[in-house]
């Protein structure tokens, strides 16, 4: 959220002084009598957090500003600001710890603290702190037993895995924890004083899919990954009417980043589907459509795939309709599946199969012959009605629109991104692509739809800046991975 509030225009540096402000104030409202503050900071932007307390805490107290390791690694420039700012402040006193060796000097600090504020460690790590600041963690805990100072943590403890809701198992012991804007997964648990405050985070960066939404999607990959690895895709779609649709669909899933994706299709068409590029694998089927007899070939090639795309291109021949429904109801419920195009149609005719690992993607009017009720324009009950009947179905829907709408029947999240050109054909086919791909990662049904949808719109976007009302769908698979990498820039701070 922090990440996408930046992209709606608000600055991680305000997020920052308001975040410090407010555990400052806290300490101001929680306790009297107090003399002496000790802020323990390090290179992290909860470090940057705890950096503004302390400026804001020195107008009425004596403060010390503890550094775990080298101020010259800080990690962001909001957070390398306000050290400067620290540092040019004769008020505050200041100690680094840079060694083990240094650890004494926490001994000498924390005497005569009455409140020491954690800002080593945030929402950001995950399993045991190591290293210097996992040394640093142990001796506040033993010191505070020995001097008795209260200690006031920074959105979570430090050692508190945010990820798993759990303690790490080397965490500091706090008696307070000012959490910001919402409570942590897990914080609870702990059954300590946990007072939420709002720093300035507004609902679009919950609600709006943005590129914060993709951290755990952009990342290094493992030197010895292999082919599989990231994705086996298989689209079920194509007829000698369309050929070019599951092409569509299985180049953008290649571009989002799947290893292999493979098109079941009718052998009349496969020469066709190849011919789009050899990256495709096809494997073609006798006949000029999908029907039932075909059904125990495709389960048997489904059992290799992570995700089975059904719709793109495959006509709405009712011995189609028929087959689709029941290869849907015949495959394990644990298969990750997507439904889309005329697939969706089978839908509408013979039911939804309970299966919670299914993701549909309707536009309004498809919206309306499987449900019998037509969304609404205004965005929050577009919002409620997509999430009644996700609930209902134990299914994710992503309704395609000017914003797209996503639920799973829990949570609403909605997506501006991508523009008027891109109605143009086949862009419906890239976008379940891009999810296929995404959900292939192990993302969750609602996350693969919302970061897929903003993706998709994203290139889209991408793509209108070159071509204007001119771009094609395969111009929005073009500018996929630049999409990426504009994404990868923001989370780094760099756009």
């Amino acid at each position: 959220m922090d990440i996408n509030s930046r992209w709606l225009g608000i600055p991680t540096e305000l997020l920052m002084e308001n975040a410090g402000k407010s555990v400052a104030d806290v300490i101001f409202d929680e306790y009297s009598n107090v003399e002496r503050i000790v802020c323990i900071c390090s290179r992290t932007n909860n470090g940057g957090d705890g950096l503004v307390a302390a400026r804001h805490l020195s107008y009425k107290y004596g403060v010390t500003v503890v550094f775990i390791g080298n101020p010259d690694n800080i990690k962001t420039a909001e957070a390398k600001k306000n050290w400067e700012i620290i540092r040019n402040l004769r008020t505050i006193k200041i100690s680094i710890v840079k060694t083990t060796e240094d650890l004494s000097l926490l001994d000498d600090v924390l005497r005569d603290a009455d409140i020491v504020v954690d800002a080593i460690f945030g929402v950001g790590i995950r399993g045991r702190p190591r290293g210097l600041e996992g040394e640093a963690i142990s001796r506040i805990n033993m010191l505070r037993k020995k001097y008795g100072f209260k200690i006031v943590s920074v959105d979570v403890p430090s050692g508190f895995d945010a990820y798993r809701g759990e303690s790490s198992g080397l965490m500091i012991d706090p008696d307070i924890i000012v959490t910001f804007h919402d409570m942590k997964y897990g914080l609870e648990k702990l059954r300590k004083k946990i007072i939420i405050k709002s720093i300035g985070i507004p609902r679009d960066a919950e609600i709006f899919v943005g590129p914060g939404d993709f951290l755990e999607f952009i990342k290094e990959r493992e030197p010895w990954s292999h082919k599989g690895d990231f994705g086996r895709i298989l689209i079920i779609g194509g007829s000698k009417h369309y050929t070019g649709a599951p092409a569509l669909s299985a180049l953008a899933a290649l571009r989002t980043g799947a290893d292999l994706t493979v098109i079941y299709a009718p052998e009349t068409i496969v020469s066709s589907i190849r011919s789009f590029s050899p990256n495709i694998i096809a494997e073609p089927y006798p006949g000029e459509f999908f029907e039932s007899k075909l059904i125990d070939n495709a389960l048997k090639l489904s059992e290799r795939a992570d995700v089975v795309v059904l719709g793109p291109g495959i006509g709405a021949h009712e011995e189609t309709l028929k087959a689709i429904h029941e290869f849907i109801t015949k495959i394990s419920a644990e298969k990750k599946v997507i439904i889309d195009a005329d697939a969706l149609k089978s839908l509408a005719l013979y039911g939804i199969p309970k299966n919670e690992n299914i993701i549909i993607t309707p536009h309004a009017g498809e919206f309306k012959l499987i449900f019998g009720e037509a969304p609404p324009r205004d965005l929050q009950m577009r919002g409620e009605i997509t999430r009644k009947y996700a609930e209902k179905n134990n299914i994710t829907i992503l309704l395609k629109g000017h914003i797209d709408v996503i639920s799973d029947g829990d949570k609403v999240l909605f997506n501006k991104t991508g523009n008027p050109g891109m109605t143009v054909g086949g862009t419906g086919d890239v976008l379940t692509g891009i999810i296929a791909a995404i959900y292939a990662h192990g993302f969750s049904p609602l996350k693969s739809a919302a970061m897929g949808a903003f993706l998709c719109g994203f290139a889209g976007d991408l793509a209108f800046e070159k071509f204007g009302y001119g771009l094609t769908a395969t111009d929005v698979i073009d500018h996929i991975p630049y999409a990426i990498k504009e994404i990868e820039k923001v989370i780094r701070g760099e756009r």
